[in-house]
């Protein structure tokens, strides 16, 4: 029986936290995962999505893939290399709550990696990236590009960012989106640790301007099961301020909260349209590459 994406392993943070470069660790997510599509059925997520774009009614019919056809039942043109379907805008939040990591990845190297992955399959996309890093204001920023040396350059600036200060979602995503003069897509990789409020109304007005916007909450399991035990010092990493706590008497709050937080977010950034997944540090890096390639499949 044929394996399908969802089957195959796929490489734990762990081993990908030792690879070495940034971007030896983008190719090998990439290379590994667009090589498990290219072994699989032509159903849901699958290749097509990577190299290939939906027919269009005036296309030349002489481009049609009928060996896709037979597959999937639908049809396929071959992107030409010189094409560039998209505009894509990766904003990664560099602020100091991104510096937690209880397994082999901070969050902030978490994300880092996954803006290096979805750079370098965007770019064998010839889709057009640019990256913004920010903390409470921009730190970081690249415009889109497709040419030769652009990933590259999108590689160097990850490799080099450090951590910021405190988190202001709303002020760099206003930033963004008032630079923006052409639609396109939006990835957000960030904790979300910020006034709630604040970051759906920003995240709202990229998707009044027409783009299509996917959000990455990254988290550590720590953040999100609470396993602590013994009486802890707690240090919030962008203020310093620390507090004292038994885990047993503040459990059932925090992860009530915590479950509140991660479920508003998902229900009221879905009922705007906006693509919402929660990513622990501890699950693979293609499942985030899998969403990105849905959504994208929709903007063709």
């Amino acid at each position: 029986m044929p394996t399908t994406p969802r089957d195959r392993p796929f490489l734990d943070p762990a081993v990908v936290a030792r690879l070495g470069t940034l971007e030896l660790k983008a190719r090998t997510i990439v290379e590994g995962f667009l090589s498990g599509l290219h072994r699989s059925p032509f159903k849901g997520f699958s290749v097509e999505f990577a190299e290939y774009r939906q027919y269009i009614p005036g296309d030349d019919l002489s481009t049609i893939d009928w060996k896709v056809f037979a597959r999937s039942d639908r049809y396929y043109v071959k992107k030409f290399e010189e094409e560039t379907n998209l505009d894509a805008h990766l904003m990664l939040d560099v602020s100091g709550s991104m510096g937690y990591g209880s397994t082999a990845m901070t969050k902030f190297e978490y994300g880092a990696c996954l803006a290096a992955a979805l750079a370098y399959l965007m770019n064998r996309q010839r889709d057009a990236v640019g990256l913004t890093a920010f903390d409470d204001k921009i730190v970081e920023m690249l415009p889109t590009g497709s040419r030769s040396g652009h990933l590259r350059n999108i590689l160097l600036t990850l490799d080099r960012l450090t951590l910021g200060r405190e988190t202001n979602v709303s002020k760099p995503l206003q930033q963004i989106v008032d630079s923006l003069s052409k639609r396109g897509l939006v990835v957000l990789i960030s904790d979300l640790f910020d006034d709630a409020d604040a970051v759906i109304r920003g995240l709202k007005h990229f998707q009044h301007r027409g783009n299509d916007v996917i959000v990455f909450q990254v988290l550590d399991p720590d953040e999100i099961d609470f396993p602590f035990e013994r009486p802890t010092k707690f240090e919030d990493l962008e203020t310093s301020e620390e507090i004292l706590a038994v885990p047993g008497a503040v459990r059932d709050h925090y992860v009530k909260q915590m479950g509140t937080l991660i479920e508003r977010y998902r229900r009221e950034l879905g009922a705007a349209g906006i693509d919402y997944q929660l990513l622990s540090t501890k699950r693979p890096l293609e499942l985030a590459l899998m969403s990105y390639l849905s959504t994208r499949s929709r903007t063709l």
